[in-house]
């Protein structure tokens, strides 16, 4: 379990404000059992889905969305894409993504954190990781989810806590996006080799660009990920460009490549 001085130093912006630690080799069965691993996993569906836009229903207080675009058939699979919001927000922080899934055919499912920022981030987790793991359930016992095409994102402390479970679930994401980190933590041993996308505002005041462009980043190419950077003139933001060449880029489409 993550200590609270974690925080404390990342978001305290000292230096450069981000850690990538990850901890000792443990066998296979510990990493089943391991804190930050997620057990759902996409296969034949048992519901049939309400297609557009619905509520998850799993929780009376916050609770989450999920979108099913029209073009949506049990026959075939679908990719899936997970947004985690930033700090003080929720789950509508997405609500863009709306069109995005409909005109891009991708279902498209973000979960509330249960407090006003994700666990993880306060050195913590437990909750977020097992409601996540509910509603990554439900999606699969609804909808046929391509496995090759899943990717977890986030913004701002969304994006620390996709990119850092991401890496530790790196055989149920293949892929992870992060806009705008602030630090990753990978508290179990690295498993699979999601492909990794990061965004940064050269002019972010409230996490450093330093963050992604001088440590995220290196760190994961040192750990042979394969990583696209795209650091944009900007401030603690995404603009509309980069959502869509992160699109672009999670569902393959041919079009102008992010610098890197």
């Amino acid at each position: 379990m993550l200590k609270k001085w974690v925080k404390r130093i990342v978001l305290g912006a000292l230096a450069l404000a981000a850690l990538f630690l990850v901890s000792c080799d443990l066998s296979p069965d510990q990493v089943e059992s391991s804190e930050s691993r997620l057990t759902a996993r996409p296969g034949t569906p048992t519901l049939t889905p309400t297609k557009g836009l619905t509520q998850l229903g799993l929780s009376s207080g916050r609770d989450g969305i999920l979108y099913v675009p029209e073009s949506y058939s049990p026959d075939t699979p679908m990719p899936l894409f997970i947004g985690l919001h930033g700090a003080s927000s929720s789950s509508s922080y997405w609500r863009g993504y709306y069109e995005y899934a409909e005109e891009r055919g991708m279902i498209f499912m973000a979960p509330d954190s249960r407090a006003s920022t994700w666990d993880f981030i306060q050195g913590d987790n437990g909750a977020d990781l097992q409601f996540l793991d509910q509603a990554l359930q439900y999606v699969f016992d609804q909808c046929n989810i391509d496995p090759t095409r899943l990717a977890l994102a986030g913004f701002s402390d969304g994006a620390s806590y996709a990119l850092s479970l991401g890496i530790t679930n790196g055989d149920l994401f293949s892929h992870l996006i992060g806009f705008s980190p602030g630090f990753v933590v990978a508290t179990d041993p690295l498993v699979g080799k999601p492909q990794i996308y990061v965004s940064h505002g050269s002019h972010d005041a409230v996490l450093p660009v330093e963050t992604s462009r001088d440590i995220i980043v290196p760190n994961l190419l040192e750990r042979d990920y394969e990583v696209v950077y795209n650091e944009f003139p900007g401030g603690h933001t995404v603009p509309i460009s980069v959502y869509k060449a992160a699109l672009d880029w999670f569902l393959g489409v041919n079009g102008d490549s992010p610098s890197q």
